[in-house]
């Protein structure tokens, strides 16, 4: 089957990739030429485990391409997913201005019956809205169907995801879409991955369910942890006998300094945003939102309080990406309390193993290291805020020497405290 991704960012270079993986032809089409040269050179623009080796196995072996046409993508293919960018708006609500250029487009180019598979994250009633969108510029009438197929990608461990899902969703009103979408992912019949098949409002307000609840669920740990700071209690011990509940699952319940990233904040306001359009007031939603947005600003008051006056102070900071194993910045809670300590006047000296460029661009201000000893070195403390591998086995004893004053705020609790109070370092974690 020839299918067409438009969009060769995170989710749409992952789709094409893995579709390819399955057996499928694909071509991956995005409007930004210097990218797409850089595929066609097997430069991966995105930081993604493993996704370089599939790159690279699925060109040599023909199946995977790339275009910045999408005439050739959507003449050339049965199947267009749309995997675009939907930015949050200022009020919080999804723009879906490249989604409505990519219709038009499509609209332009069909020659004749082609399945538009929405992968985008898009507020509840988008699908139903692109199809009258096509259809209005549509320069002959031409027969299509409309899908919604959200993706559930975690950052870090997509391919993963993909290949191994916990569900598939489709969403769609025509009995040959849900054939062609089966065919499409037939390679996870064989591992009995669940399938739903609904509407396709249903489809599109499960992603934003899903992420809405995930959320909700790291905010509650999070609370609970500054609520183990007052009273005594060990957040670890609670989250572990929490987790243990069948009703609950361990997953998610893990303290920190909040959720960022590129999708929990963008879809969790969108989410909230729908509801007030609706009449509808989402307050466990607004209150999640709200309290992450304080736990940010709770963690340089920690450092603070560790640190005593932050003017003219070095701090270093260890982590920079939201989460391990990416080097996405996006609302990430690292840039944020950065930001909050330069507001107090600290120096800050930052190492992360992927998102140094990234950083680079909109903190030009702070020093970065070559890596995590670098950053120590001299400093008054030591903030470890994203949990890379590299970073949970530090040598502590140089680490400590490296020091200007022996402190350590572990943001993500990944040593013990009785050790690190043994070693003679002034320690805190979170919620403990």
């Amino acid at each position: 089957m020839n299918i067409c991704v438009i969009g060769t960012g995170y989710v749409g270079l992952v789709t094409g990739v893995c579709l390819a993986e399955f057996g499928m032809n694909l071509i991956c089409v995005d409007n930004d030429i210097q990218k797409i040269d850089l595929l066609k050179q097997g430069k991966i623009t995105i930081y993604e485990p493993g996704l370089d080796n599939l790159v690279a196995k699925n060109t040599k072996e023909g199946r995977l391409h790339f275009s910045s046409s999408i005439e050739e993508g959507v003449k050339s293919s049965l199947v267009i997913f749309i995997a675009v960018g939907t930015p949050s708006r200022e009020d919080g609500s999804a723009d879906l201005r490249f989604v409505e250029e990519v219709g038009k487009e499509i609209a332009t180019w069909m020659d004749g019956y082609k399945v538009a598979v929405m992968k985008s994250t898009v507020p509840v009633g988008t699908a139903r809205w692109l199809k009258g969108l096509i259809q209005k510029h549509q320069p002959q009438p031409a027969p299509f169907d409309i899908v919604s197929n959200p993706e559930f990608l975690r950052e870090g461990s997509a391919i993963e995801d993909f290949m191994r899902p916990d569900r598939v969703v489709i969403g769609a009103e025509s009995e040959q879409a849900v054939a062609i979408m089966k065919d499409i992912y037939s390679a996870l019949y064989l591992i009995e991955t669940p399938f739903i098949l609904t509407s396709l409002e249903s489809a599109e307000m499960i992603k934003y369910a899903t992420n809405g609840f995930l959320a909700t669920k790291v905010t509650f740990i999070n609370e609970i942890a500054n609520l183990c700071e007052k009273v005594g209690a060990d957040v670890h011990h609670v989250a572990k006998a929490m987790g243990l509940d069948g009703r609950i699952g361990k997953k998610f319940l893990h303290p920190g300094p909040g959720y960022g990233g590129s999708c929990f904040p963008k879809d969790t306001r969108a989410l909230s945003k729908i509801a007030h359009e609706k009449g509808y007031t989402f307050r466990v939603l607004d209150s999640v939102i709200q309290a992450n947005e304080d736990q940010k600003k709770r963690m340089v008051a920690k450092i603070k309080e560790m640190v005593g006056d932050l003017k003219g102070k070095k701090i270093g900071i260890l982590g920079l990406s939201f989460k391990p194993n990416t080097n996405d910045i996006r609302e990430s809670s690292s840039i944020a309390i950065i930001r909050g300590l330069l507001e107090m006047e600290a120096k800050v000296k930052t190492f992360d193993p992927a998102a140094m460029e990234e950083a680079k661009a909109i903190l030009p201000e702070v020093e970065y290291g070559k890596d995590a000893y670098d950053v120590a070195s001299g400093a008054d403390a030591l903030v470890l805020v994203t949990e890379w591998n590299q970073f949970r086995r530090l040598d502590l004893l140089r680490i400590k020497a490296l020091l200007k004053e022996p402190i350590f705020i572990d943001l993500r609790n990944v040593y013990d405290p009785a050790h690190m109070k043994r070693l003679g370092f002034r320690y805190c974690g979170v919620g403990r």
